[in-house]
């Protein structure tokens, strides 16, 4: 099992974005996403920005997946969705079925990022007949499925990502709270997201942290956390486990979390894992 760095959820400024992806190509990453998958308004970089990012990780020895959107609102996002897709370099990861699509008529080769409903393995063999390599697990699935769905064919015609450290994207929604918030309109957001390089954390009446607030992204409060089932997961085969970026400590932890456990000692969560609530922490098993 090898670890993956999935893309940045998040909206930093260029200038940042790009000391971070400088810092992963002098790491030990094997596997990086890079893109925008949450929204489209965020404009500190364009495609031609990322293109030129995951050629230099390209160059510096990594395997590059261009990141796609989850939610496509309007016809000139699938355009540009389109353009990446058709990038003649890298493989794209598809988060919405719009992906699959033009990829599938171009017959290139794609990942299942975690926001498709890949539930059952009839799926997952569908799509691997469109092209799809690899799927990063649904992040509400738990360990069972998973081994009921690796149990179904062997060798297991795909390879599998689990996405195992940082905030879970919950669901996306065509209403950006992270300007309404702050009282703006979402065409006019003022890319209010800058403001919030980890989200806005959301509390109960009670104080207690509930969801974490990420433009028209809702993430979990806590951050997942299943480097303790690193071992569970090479048994079952997992080929990547995925450590989604929410600061530049996330590049140590990439390099680290196979062989040991590891937690910024942040609240953590791994109850998906276990087939519980996910906001649970059940001890390893």
């Amino acid at each position: 099992m090898k670890t993956s760095l999935g893309p940045l959820q998040y909206c930093w400024e260029k200038q940042k974005v790009n000391e971070f992806y400088q810092q992963v190509a002098q790491s030990n990453i094997p596997l990086v996403y890079l893109g925008e998958t949450v929204c489209s308004r965020r404009r500190q970089l364009k495609f031609a920005d990322y293109f030129t990012i995951a050629q230099m990780l390209k160059a510096a020895g990594k395997q590059v997946v261009l990141s796609t959107l989850a939610l496509l609102e309007s016809p000139s996002e699938y355009t540009e969705l389109k353009k990446q897709v058709d990038n003649g370099e890298f493989i794209i990861e598809a988060n919405d079925m719009g992906a699959v699509q033009a990829a599938r008529e171009l017959k290139l080769p794609f990942v299942c990022g975690p926001s498709m409903n890949n539930y059952n393995f009839a799926t997952l063999k569908k799509l691997h007949q469109w092209g799809m390599q690899r799927f990063v697990m649904p992040i509400e699935l738990s360990k069972e499925w998973l081994a009921h769905v690796v149990a179904t064919e062997k060798p297991t015609p795909f390879e599998v990502e689990v996405f195992g450290h940082g905030y879970l994207p919950l669901a996306h929604s065509a209403r950006c709270f992270t300007a309404r918030q702050q009282g703006l309109q979402k065409d006019d957001c003022q890319i209010a997201c800058l403001a919030h390089p980890k989200g806005l954390l959301a509390q109960t009446m009670d104080e207690q942290p509930l969801l974490r607030l990420n433009g028209i992204q809702t993430q979990s409060a806590s951050l997942i956390d299943l480097s303790a089932e690193v071992e569970q997961m090479r048994t079952l085969g997992v080929d990547y486990f995925r450590v989604s970026p929410h600061s530049l400590s996330c590049i140590e932890v990439a390099e680290t979390i196979l062989s040991q456990a590891t937690s910024d000692k942040s609240l953590t969560c791994n109850g998906y894992w276990h087939q519980a609530a996910g906001f649970n922490q059940i001890a390893p098993q």
